[in-house]
């Protein structure tokens, strides 16, 4: 036992800190931002040493975002100095975000085949380029970016589960779950502001 927990205490330790994420992200707190940012910095380590590449590059991306995400929630909007509300991903952002996408997902996939010795190339940079647009559309509160996670926690918990990361796997099946109760409850919080 001491053996399997030392072989993955990392795996342990970023499943928690994912869980607390996901529950404050599913009562939209801002609190979420800080918890992030750590299990992020864990997580560069955690997908370093599996070989997830892509992953793990786009744990440095998150770090960014996490920091312009808090920014965005504590700002507002432009015409509002209060907390950002819960909003709906605009049409013409969608047009714009689907090719965009696609590039990236084609662009990490080259580099992956390329570069690495990845042996899970398409789904790690499938996960790795819409995780990259969910936590965009999450920094501007955008409903959507529930609808987002749902697909990405798929695929990634049974990427996870392929690559013996058993526990972050497991987290991910419960993150489809809360993504699921997270876009109701979020569509209430929006027609309740409104």
């Amino acid at each position: 036992m001491t053996t399997f927990l030392a072989a993955h205490w990392l795996d342990i330790v970023t499943t928690v800190l994912g869980l607390a994420y996901i529950l404050l992200e599913y009562k939209a707190s801002i609190w979420m931002w800080a918890v992030g940012f750590v299990m992020q910095a864990l997580g560069i380590v955690l997908y370093y040493q599996k070989g997830l590449y892509a992953d793990c590059g786009m744990e440095f991306y998150y770090l960014s975002m996490t920091i312009y995400g808090y920014w965005r929630w504590v700002r507002g909007t432009a015409k509002d100095s209060s907390a950002l509300p819960i909003t709906h991903l605009p049409r013409r952002l969608l047009f714009i975000w689907l090719p965009v996408t696609a590039i990236l997902w084609a662009t990490i996939y080259w580099l992956l085949v390329t570069f690495t010795n990845s042996t899970v190339p398409l789904a790690d940079s499938f996960t790795t380029a819409l995780s990259m647009v969910g936590i965009w559309a999450l920094a501007h509160k955008y409903l959507e970016q529930w609808l987002i996670w749902i697909a990405v926690d798929i695929v990634t918990c049974i990427l996870y589960f392929h690559k013996d990361i058993p526990f972050k796997a497991s987290l991910y099946a419960l993150y489809v779950v809360i993504a699921v109760m997270g876009y109701i409850k979020w569509r209430k919080m929006m027609k309740e502001a409104t």
